[in-house]
């Protein structure tokens, strides 16, 4: 079982995450925070990374549900999804699947919440092929 959801997609890197934001933005997501790894790993080890960015995507009404079944599922918000081009114009984004990474909490009431949001994590990589 595949711990992610992904699609590789034509583009420019920058252009590719702004749309990414706007499909996540339609499935009621917003990004928290954006993790730039090429800078990051430029800055501390001086290595040079291809295009590397995490965004932290939290859909709050979830996010709520999650914490009322568990209290330290904030370990595991929010939903990343990464956007990276290995190679020029060949942009990869995947997202986490929340079925998956919450299969070791071992909380009958994540499920149905993880379910929700796993699909639609689907529709936003969907809707960028």
């Amino acid at each position: 079982m595949s711990y992610y959801i992904t699609t590789t997609i034509q583009g420019d890197f920058n252009q590719v995450i702004e749309r990414v934001t706007e499909e996540l933005k339609k499935e009621g997501f917003g990004v928290l925070t954006t993790i730039d790894m090429k800078a990051t790993l430029k800055k501390k080890l001086d290595v040079d990374f291809h295009n590397y960015q995490i965004l932290g995507a939290c859909n709050p009404p979830n996010a709520y549900k999650a914490l009322q079944a568990e209290d330290k599922i904030g370990l595991m918000l929010p939903c990343n999804v990464i956007v990276q081009e290995k190679q020029a114009g060949q942009i990869e984004v995947s997202a986490v699947d929340p079925v998956v990474s919450m299969m070791g909490v071992k909380n009958d009431g994540l499920e149905p919440v993880a379910i929700e949001v796993r699909d639609s994590l689907r529709k936003v990589i969907a809707a960028l092929s």
